[in-house]
This record gives C-alpha cells, structure tokens and sequence, in this order.
C-alpha cells in the first residue's frame, strides 16, 4: 500500500498576509490593529522583538555521540511527552512484562470531548507522576500510587487538559483548554507563573504539549474567528511569551518536534498542512499541503475555513532527515525536512491520528489508524513489515520499547504487541477509550483513558457521564 504521489508542498508566499508600508503584517496583526480582537492587546498580536535563540548545539552534539536514537535532550533533568524533541516515543532500555496486573488506578478524565486524554508524566527520577486531567486538575502521585497533591486549576472552567507536562527539573510546564499556560512546583503543586490567554493574543485553548530546550518553551496556541493557531516561544523562567508566528490555519493540536542535527522545528494543523521552521532561527521554511476535500486554496483560508478531510491532529516525530505525518485523509506521510517534499506515503483508507513511535535503531515507525491496526512500516521505504488489529480506533500515543509495542485502543483496552512481528502479547480490559500513551518506567507502566458516555453520539439524548476515566499503574503479574 506504499506509493509516490504528487508533491503537495506549498511555496511560501504572502497569501495570508498584506504588505502595509513594506511591512508584511498578517491576519492577525490586522484584526488587532481594527479592534476586531475585542480584549485582546496589540502586544499579544505581534512577535516580539527581543527574543534570545536558544542554543541547539549541545543537544545535536549529545544526540551525535550517543548514536540516531538518542531519545532525550542533553539535560538528564527533563522528561517530556513522547519522549524528547523529536518526539520518537522510544524506550529502548525499557522491557515490558509477559503478564501484567493493574496495582492502581485513580478517577481522571470525565469530559465529553473525543481528542486525545494527557499522558500520566514521570518526572526524571520517577519518584513522582504527574497526572493531568480534561476536568483541569493536576494530581501529583508516587510509583506506588500514594497521593503528593493535587490542584484545582483555571482550565476547570472549560476543557481542562489534554496535552501532558514537560518537565525540567522540578517545575512542569503544561497549557490547558483556558488558552494559560502553567509553570507548576513539582515537589509543592504551587503555581510558580501562570501566563494568560491575552498574553497570548486571545487564545482560547492550548491543546500542545511543550517542548522545552535551552530555558525556552514552545507550544501551539488555538483561535477562533477565524479558526486559526499560533506557534509560540516562551521564556520558561518567567513565562513571558517571547515570540510567535500566526500563519497557522485551523485550530492545532499537535506538539512541535524539535530536530537540532537538521536545525528543523515542525508541527501539523486542522487545516492538513505541515509547517516547518529553520531553528533556532524561527525563520519559516516551507508548508505541505496533505491531500482531502478542496486542497489549498487561499480564497477559503482568507474567510477562516480549511482543508476539511484532510487534518494534522499527531504529533510528527523527526527522523533520518524526515518528518513523518498522519492525516485524516487516511494517508501516512515521510517528508524531507530540508525543502517537504513527500518521500513516500501509506494509505490505510481510514482517519490517521494517533502520534507514531519510531525505533530509530531498527529504522521502523509504528502508526496506528481509525481502521483498527497499528502498521509497522519501513522508515526508508514506507514499506509494511506487520499490522495488527487491535480492535478499535487508535487515536493516542504508540509507545515502542525494547521488544514491545504499547498502544491503547477504542475498544477499552490497552495492548503489548511484539515489536518484531505485531503478535499480540497481552491486553488489559478497562472502562474507557484508553486515548492517551503508555509510559514504561521501571517495572511500572503508565497511562489513563477517558471517561464512558451514554448517547454521546446521539443528538437527540442527553449525553450522561456514566463513569470517570481512570489513570491505571500496571506491574508484573509473578
């Protein structure tokens, strides 16, 4: 099911922009400027000036001494979702059990929105675990499942979270469905800043998780009116958004992967284009216009609408040179990360979502799709080595360790598959859509899934929350 298709990359132009005075000022500049953005204050609708680049060599160095799968930063003081800016998934000193029992669960997740649920975080000793939840609260617990704190946050008041901590040290960084952003204590659960969603240019979500380098965040920020989003960077020390760009269209949810040995910052949008940064430098580099209903057109983004049928929703993991995109038009994508241009892609016919895992030793990425099965393929060729169903949607994280797969299904179950061959190794029954990653530590696993509805699907009853989501900890069954 691999093949070549025709290049779909987009020229950067000035379509969603206007040049006043020889200045090129974007849509939301102009918004501002007019008063459109009601409260929303000039400072929040520019890029500001005086940002300091991170420096992205100690990372690149690091990531060349230990080999192409070095899966974390050069900082031993950071654990972040799907592992590390590139966002590979992979655990490759991690082995999981050939039984296992649930040790602990407590309630999370209770509201009635499909995206995908926050990933349990351990912090980097894995003594506390961080479990943020779509009611906004952040629950802090030990491997053995004994309560640290736990806090009620502004995100209470509309969707709460669904993107999961990057931590540094002992403080963790997570934006929520209040368009804030929260830099939290990890020993305390104090609120060390909290950055507003004026100070991001009246945002109303921040679904993203951060990725942290060099004392700076970057994150995605939603909009609506038009429907549209924003890359920022934050100065994690104080919380002061320091840059933006707002080119985005559609309301994104993905993470950003940071490549240093490429010098690449990419991220994906509702509206199925993949955007693609130089970094540090934040210069803008090209766009790829995944395929659907209408394709590109400027006359539609002018008026806030996009690509239907063909949304970014994953987080991309960079690899080999490449970027490696799922869309909802049912296609897998390997793009070059020097210019977009497509490599190869797969098509399952179905919804892709979920985030991939990529085993950069073996040079194998792992996808799951609305089709049921998880795909391993070859990262050159896009070639199918195995697939296996797994007997619903596969919207969250895929998990890869040392010699398994962990993913977590629509059909309530959570499962291990063997890296090698996709034969299943285990399942574990639970209540829910089990929608967030699978996080191994120790001889522990980590993961939570969302709450169970009746007539969620059903316009004409009321949709009731029959029972909360769970964070499970799983352990050897001896």
């Amino acid at each position: 099911m691999t093949e070549r298709t025709a290049d779909h990359r987009i020229v950067e132009s000035d379509r969603d922009a206007e040049t006043v005075g020889g200045t090129r000022i974007t849509r939301r500049q102009l918004l501002c400027s007019a008063g459109a953005a009601g409260t929303v204050g000039l400072a929040g609708c520019t890029g500001r000036r005086y940002r300091s680049p991170p420096d992205c060599s100690p990372v690149a160095a690091a990531a060349e001494s230990a080999g192409e799968y070095a899966p974390l930063p050069a900082d031993d003081g950071i654990s972040m979702f799907r592992r590390g800016l590139r966002r590979y998934g992979y655990y490759p000193e991690e082995t999981v059990p050939s039984a296992v029992r649930v040790d602990w669960s407590v309630p999370t997740n209770g509201i009635g929105h499909t995206a995908a649920k926050p990933t349990p975080r351990p912090t980097p000793d894995g003594e506390t675990i961080l479990i943020a939840s779509d009611t906004g609260r952040i629950d802090a617990y030990t491997p053995t499942g004994d309560q640290r704190w736990g806090i009620e946050t502004g995100a209470s008041r509309s969707l709460g979270f669904h993107g999961t901590p990057a931590i540094v040290d002992q403080t963790a960084y997570i934006g929520g469905y209040d368009g804030d952003c929260y830099a939290i204590d990890v020993d305390t659960g104090d609120v060390r800043w909290r950055t507003g969603a004026r100070e991001f240019g009246g945002a109303i979500a921040i679904g993203s998780s951060p990725a942290y380098i060099d004392g700076n965040l970057y994150l995605l920020a939603e909009y609506k009116n038009p429907d549209s989003g924003a890359l920022w960077e934050v100065d994690a020390e104080t919380g002061t958004p320091t840059w933006s760009d707002d080119r985005l269209w559609g309301m994104p949810h993905p993470s950003p992967a940071i490549d240093c040995e490429t010098g690449r910052l990419v991220t994906g949008s509702n509206d199925g284009v993949v955007y693609c940064w130089e970094f540090p430098s934040l210069e803008f580099a090209w766009s790829f216009q995944a395929g659907g209903e209408g394709g590109p057109d400027g006359d539609s983004k002018a008026g806030g609408r996009f690509n239907l049928g063909a949304q970014i929703k994953g987080t991309i993991p960079t690899y080999d040179g490449a970027a490696f995109v799922g869309s909802w038009d049912g296609r897998f994508y390997r793009l070059d990360l020097a210019d977009g241009t497509e490599e190869w892609s797969f098509e399952t016919g179905r919804v892709i979502m979920s985030n991939p895992a990529i085993d950069p030793e073996a040079g194998v990425v792992y996808m799951g799709s609305d089709d049921n099965f998880v795909y391993a393929l070859d990262a050159e060729t896009g070639e199918e080595l195995w697939s296996a169903d797994v007997g619903g949607r596969v919207i969250g994280s895929i998990t890869a360790t040392a010699e398994s797969i962990l993913v977590g299904s629509y059909d309530a179950h959570l499962y291990a598959l063997d890296r090698e061959t996709g034969e299943r190794r285990w399942r574990v029954e639970n209540r829910g859509h089990v929608t967030s990653g699978a996080i191994p530590r120790g001889d522990r696993i980590y993961y939570a899934e969302r709450g169970v509805f009746s007539n969620y699907y059903d316009d004409t009853e009321e949709t009731v929350l029959e029972e909360m989501g769970q964070a499970y900890c799983l352990v050897p069954d001896d």
